[in-house]
C-alpha cells in the first residue's frame, strides 16, 4: 500500500487467521482489467451480481472508512469516557448532548433505518455497565434499550415489518439486558434526587447564592417555561419523557385494551415534556456562554454541538447480507417533531371506544390513515384491533359479522358459525383489518390481491346455501333463522366486496398512480364501483329495516312509516353524491378528448386498452363489476360531447344532494367535512363545465387543467386562457 496513507487501526490476527498484504494483487488486477470488467468465479451470475461488493467504495465496503473497528477499541481511544468530565458544567453539556442525539437516532430508526446504525451506534449502549457510575446516563440508557426492545416486539407481533424490511433485525444487539425491568424505578431514583437539588436551589437563591447552585439544575430548570422553582421541572427533561413514553407503550400492549386511559395520561405527560424541551433549545445553545454559526436546524443537539460517545459505522458489519447503508440521522427539532406527532397518533387510537360495529371501525381506520400514521402507530393499531382471533381479544369475528349484516342479536350463537365457509370469511375480515393498518401502497397491492379471495368466498357462500336450503325463490319459509343468516351475509360479502374494490381505486391517487390523460377510465370505473357499492348498501339497509319494523309487529303501516320507507337513507345518497362526482368526470374528460383532442393517452409503450387492463387487472380477474370491460368504456365515452354535457349537469345534482344529507350528519364530523369538500368540487366543475360548454371548441386559448386541490381523489377542474 502507499506508505504516505493514513494508517488506519487493524483487526487484530487470531490463531485461525493471517493477514496478508493484497495490495499487490489488486493493483495487477486494476492494471489489467478495463472499465465495466470486473473479477468473478466461475459460478458468478447475475443475482449474485446484485449482492457483490465493490472493494473500496464507502457504500459497498464495510470494512473501509471506519475509524475503530471494535468497541473495545473505541473505548481505549477515548471515544466514550466515564466519567463524561470531571468538570461538572462540561459533564452537564456533554450528557444533554448524548440523550438528544439518542432521540434523533431513534425517530431515524423508527423512519426505517438500521438499529445497527442509529440508536446502538451509542457506544454507551453498547456497553451499558460502564455507565454504572452516571445514575442519569445509566438510567436512560437502560430506558432507550427497553423502549427499542418494546417497538421491535409490538411490529414484530403486527407482522407489519414486511414494508420495512430492517426495522426488526437487531443483528445480535444487546436488547435484552438484565435489569432492564429495573429502569423505571432507577428514573425514579434520578427524579427524586433532582428535587431534593431543586429544594437546595430554592434554598440558596433565598440567600442571594443563585449562582453557586449546580448548572445541572439551572439547565433542567430552564427546560420549562415555569419558574425555576416549580417542584416538578425535574419530569421535563429527557430521560423522564424516555420514562414515560416507555409507559405509553407497555400500556397499550396490555391485553383487550384495559391500559389505553393508563396509556393517555402517559402520552399528555410526554406531550408536555417534549413541548418545554422544544422551548429550551435557545436557552441550552446560550447556557455555556458558546455561539453556533450555520444552520442550527439540521443538527442532531439542540445546542448544535457534536455528541461524543457514537460512531456510526461500529456496527457497520452488523448489516450484512446487505451492504452498509448511508444513514442520515435526523435533525433534533425534527426528531421531536416526529415524536409530537407519533404521540398524537398514538392518542388517537387511545382515545377510540373499542366500538364493536364493523361499519363505524372501519371508518375510523380509513380516517386514521389519512394522517398517514408511521409503522410504530399502525402496529399499535393492528394489535390493538386483533388480538387472539378476536377483535379487541373479545369480540369473536363471527359476532362481529352477525351484527355488521344486520343479523338479530341471537344469531351470533348460532352452530352455522362452524360452517367452513363462515370460518374463512371470518379469517377474511381479520386480514381486512390487518390490511387497513398497513402504509397505502401496501394496502393496494393487498387489497387487489384478496379481491378475489372475497369473490370466491360469496361463491362458496352462496352454493352451500343452495345445497342447504335450494333456489331461495322455491323456499317460503322465511323464518328459517340458518336461510336467514346466509341472505344476510350473502348480501354483506357483496356490499363488502365492492367496498374493497372501490378503496383499491381512490388509492391509486393518493399513491399517484394516475396520469391526467387516464382520469377519464379511472372515473368511469369508480362510477361503475360506486353504483354497484350502492345498489348493496341500499339493499343492506333495506333488509335491516324491515327487521326493525317485524320487531315492533305493527299490524298496520302508519303514512309516516311508508314514507320513510321511500325514503333513500342517509349512506345511500352520499355514495349518489359519488357516483355524480364520478359521472360528471367521466363525461367531462371524454368530451375534451372527443371535441378538441387533450388528455389523449398515446404513448409509444402502452395503448390505451393495454393501460386499461395494467390499472384493472385485479378488478377484472374477480368480475368487479360484472360484464365491465374495455369494450364497454368506450363504447361509453365515445359519443361524449360538449352538446350532451350541457343538457345535464351532474355536478348540480351532486352539490344539491351534499346540501340535503349534511342535516343526517350533524353528529359525525367526518363526514360533514367531507360533504364540504365534496360541495367544492361540485360547485367549481359546475361552473368550469359551463364554461367549457360555451367556450371550449371556439376559443383554442382556453386551457382546461384537473388538480386535486378540494379532494383527495375527485379533481376539481381548473380553466385558463394561456
Amino acid at each position: 500500500m502507499d506508505g504516505h496513507s493514513p494508517k488506519l487501526a487493524s483487526i487484530p490476527a487470531s490463531d485461525s487467521t493471517v493477514w496478508a498484504d493484497a495490495s499487490p494483487l489488486l493493483q495487477a488486477a486494476c492494471t489489467g482489467l478495463r472499465d465495466g470488467e470486473l473479477i468473478h468465479g466461475d459460478n458468478f451470475n447475475l443475482f449474485a451480481a446484485m449482492s457483490a461488493l465493490e472493494i473500496m467504495d464507502p457504500k459497498m465496503d464495510s470494512g473501509i472508512v471506519c475509524t475503530y473497528y471494535s468497541i473495545d477499541e473505541a473505548i481505549e481511544n477515548g471515544a466514550a469516557p466515564i466519567p463524561i468530565s470531571l468538570d461538572s458544567t462540561i459533564d452537564v453539556q456533554r450528557t444533554i448532548d448524548i440523550m438528544d442525539h439518542l432521540l434523533a437516532c431513534e425517530a431515524a430508526w423508527h423512519k426505517g433505518h438500521s438499529l445497527a446504525q442509529t440508536v446502538f451506534s451509542c457506544i454507551y449502549l453498547l456497553r451499558l455497565d460502564r455507565t454504572a457510575p452516571h445514575a442519569l446516563l445509566h438510567s436512560y440508557c437502560r430506558v432507550i434499550r427497553a423502549t427499542c426492545k418494546a417497538v421491535v416486539s409490538v411490529v414484530s407481533d403486527a407482522r407489519a415489518h414486511e414494508e420495512e424490511d430492517l426495522f426488526t433485525m437487531t443483528y445480535g444487539l444487546p436488547l435484552n439486558g438484565d435489569g432492564d425491568d429495573k429502569c423505571l424505578s432507577m428514573l425514579n431514583a434520578v427524579e427524586e434526587t433532582i428535587s431534593r437539588q431543586l429544594r437546595a436551589c430554592k434554598a440558596a437563591s433565598s440567600k442571594r447564592r443563585l449562582p453557586e447552585v449546580p448548572i445541572l439544575m439551572q439547565i433542567w430548570s430552564h427546560y420549562s417555561p415555569t419558574p425555576i422553582w416549580k417542584k416538578d421541572f425535574a419530569k421535563l427533561c429527557c430521560a423522564v419523557y424516555a420514562f414515560h413514553f416507555f409507559h405509553v407503550l407497555a400500556c397499550m400492549k396490555r391485553p383487550q385494551g384495559r391500559g389505553l386511559e393508563s396509556a393517555r395520561k402517559h402520552i399528555a405527560s410526554c406531550m408536555t415534556e417534549l413541548e418545554s424541551i422544544l422551548k429550551s433549545a435557545d436557552f441550552i445553545r446560550s447556557c455555556f456562554g458558546e455561539s453556533y454559526e450555520g444552520d442550527i436546524d439540521d443538527k442532531t443537539t439542540a445546542s448544535g454541538r457534536e455528541p461524543i460517545g457514537f460512531d456510526a459505522m461500529l456496527n457497520s458489519r452488523l448489516s450484512a447480507p446487505t451492504p452498509p447503508r448511508a444513514i442520515k440521522i435526523l435533525s433534533w427539532k425534527k426528531a421531536v417533531q416526529y415524536f409530537v406527532k407519533l404521540l398524537h397518533d398514538l392518542d388517537v387510537i387511545c382515545s377510540y371506544p373499542l366500538d364493536p360495529h364493523l361499519e363505524s371501525l372501519l371508518r375510523f381506520v380509513v380516517q386514521f390513515q389519512i394522517s398517514q400514521p408511521d409503522l410504530v402507530a399502525r402496529s399499535h393499531l393492528q394489535l390493538l384491533l386483533v388480538q387472539d382471533g378476536k377483535l379487541y381479544g373479545r369480540d369473536p369475528f363471527f359476532a362481529v359479522i352477525t351484527k355488521a349484516a344486520a343479523l338479530p342479536e341471537a344469531t351470533k350463537n348460532h352452530d352455522i358459525q362452524k360452517n367452513e365457509s363462515i370460518l374463512q370469511l371470518g379469517m377474511l375480515v381479520m386480514n381486512l383489518l390487518k390490511i387497513l393498518c398497513t402504509n397505502a401502497a401496501w394496502q393496494r397491492r393487498k387489497h387487489g390481491k384478496f379481491l378475489q379471495d372475497w369473490r370466491v368466498i360469496y361463491v362458496q357462500l352462496e352454493l352451500a346455501f343452495r345445497n342447504e336450503f335450494g333456489e331461495v325463490s322455491s323456499s317460503s319459509n322465511d323464518e328459517n333463522i340458518c336461510m336467514k343468516i346466509f341472505q344476510h351475509i350473502l348480501l354483506w360479502v357483496e356490499e363488502k366486496t365492492y367496498w374493497i374494490a372501490f378503496r383499491f381505486l381512490i388509492l391509486g391517487f393518493e399513491l399517484e398512480l394516475y396520469s391526467t390523460s387516464e382520469y377519464c377510465m379511472v372515473y368511469w370505473y369508480l362510477y361503475a364501483v360506486l353504483t354497484k357499492l350502492a345498489e348493496k348498501t341500499h339493499l343492506k339497509i333495506a333488509v335491516s329495516y324491515d327487521i326493525a319494523k317485524r320487531k315492533g309487529k305493527k299490524k298496520k303501516d302508519s303514512p309516516k312509516d311508508l314514507a320513510r320507507e321511500s325514503r333513500i337513507p342517509p349512506a345511500v345518497l352520499f355514495l349518489q353524491c359519488y357516483i355524480c362526482l364520478a359521472e360528471g368526470l367521466t363525461m367531462i374528460l371524454a368530451a375534451l378528448r372527443n371535441e378538441i383532442s387533450v388528455f389523449q393517452s398515446p404513448g409509444p409503450f402502452n395503448t390505451e386498452q393495454e393501460k386499461f387492463v395494467q390499472h384493472f387487472e385485479l378488478l377484472q380477474r374477480a368480475c368487479i363489476p360484472d360484464h365491465v370491460s374495455y369494450p364497454s368504456y368506450k363504447e361509453s365515452t365515445t359519443h361524449a360531447c360538449f352538446s350532451t354535457l350541457a343538457m345535464y349537469n351532474y355536478f348540480k345534482d351532486a352539490q344539491r344532494i351534499a346540501k340535503e344529507v349534511k342535516s343526517s350528519f350533524s353528529n359525525d364530523p367526518d363526514r360533514l367535512a367531507e360533504l364540504r369538500k365534496l360541495e367544492q368540487v361540485a360547485e367549481h366543475n359546475s361552473v368550469a363545465q359551463n364554461l367549457i360548454c360555451r367556450l371550449g371548441a371556439l376559443d383554442p386559448s382556453l386551457k382546461v387543467s384537473f388538480e386535486l386541490s378540494h379532494h383527495p381523489f375527485f379533481a376539481t377542474v381548473v380553466v385558463k386562457r394561456s
